[in-house]
């Protein structure tokens, strides 16, 4: 019992820093086993934030920002980070204050391009127009 807890505790600041990555600018195709010869599960849209589960060489076991998961081949990742938002409407704002004006607002799924993530609960976020600011993390997935 000692070790199970032991490791439990071992796992838990694993599990608070949760990794993520973003597809790239081409849709890829999600498996449900690590191999091209696998059932496709879906095709993830470009941009698309996925939580990393687990690495097995050229390929990621993930989970999509609605609970599922499934397998994604290393190389549709891109560079670019995004988030989606997981609120019915998230206030982006001008600064990273409750208080702040607001720059935007951004509806539930819609995909923002993460440009910083402070460590005050705030994420500087751009919209696919252009149009940019900061959104509370808790209003967003990804992150």
């Amino acid at each position: 019992m000692r070790a199970a807890a032991i490791f439990v505790a071992a796992l838990a600041p694993v599990a608070a820093h949760a990794e993520f990555r973003s597809i790239g600018d081409a849709p890829a195709v999600m498996y449900d086993a690590p191999s091209a010869r696998a059932n496709k599960v879906y095709v993830a849209g470009r941009g698309l934030p996925v939580e990393i589960i687990a690495n097995d060489g050229t390929w990621v076991k993930v989970r999509d920002p609605f609970g599922g998961l499934s397998w994604v081949e290393k190389k549709a990742f891109g560079e670019r980070r995004t988030v989606l938002v997981n609120v019915p409407v998230a206030d982006v704002r001008q600064r990273a204050e409750d208080a702040a004006p607001v720059a935007f607002q951004a509806q539930q799924n819609v995909l923002l391009e993460v440009i910083d993530v402070g460590g005050n609960g705030w994420a500087q976020v751009r919209h696919a127009d252009g149009a940019s600011g900061y959104v509370r993390i808790g209003q967003v997935w990804g992150i």
